[in-house]
Parts: structure tokens; sequence; C-alpha cells
């Protein structure tokens, strides 16, 4: 089984001690990074709870 992962706001120095899912030639990014700004969390939150059970039919509780 695998997952995933949505980073947001997160310090991506981390991601230079670990090859994450064992993928050595592609970069870690977050949604600040890629929009250049700060994000709102609870926001985003909400936005990913919406789309999810859209795109996967199903109603989150």
């Amino acid at each position: 089984m695998h997952g995933w992962g949505f980073n947001v706001n997160s310090d991506l120095d981390y991601f230079s001690n670990i090859i994450p899912c064992g993928i050595q030639d592609k970069a870690v990014t977050s949604l600040n990074k890629e929009l250049g700004q700060e994000v709102d969390l609870p926001q985003i939150k909400e936005k990913l709870k919406k789309h999810f059970s859209v795109l996967f039919e199903c109603q989150l509780i």
C-alpha cells in the first residue's frame, strides 16, 4: 500500500536527507513554494476534503 503527502507550508529542507518514494531524480515541492506565498491551512483543508470526496465519490465523516 502507498500513500500520498500534500505539503502546504512545509519546510522542505528536511527532504534533502531522504529520497521520497525512492525516486532519486525528482524534487519535493509545496503549495506555498509553487504559489510564492504562505497558504491558509484551514482553507486548504476544506478545499481538499471537498475535491477528494467528489473525485472518489465518497462522503467524508
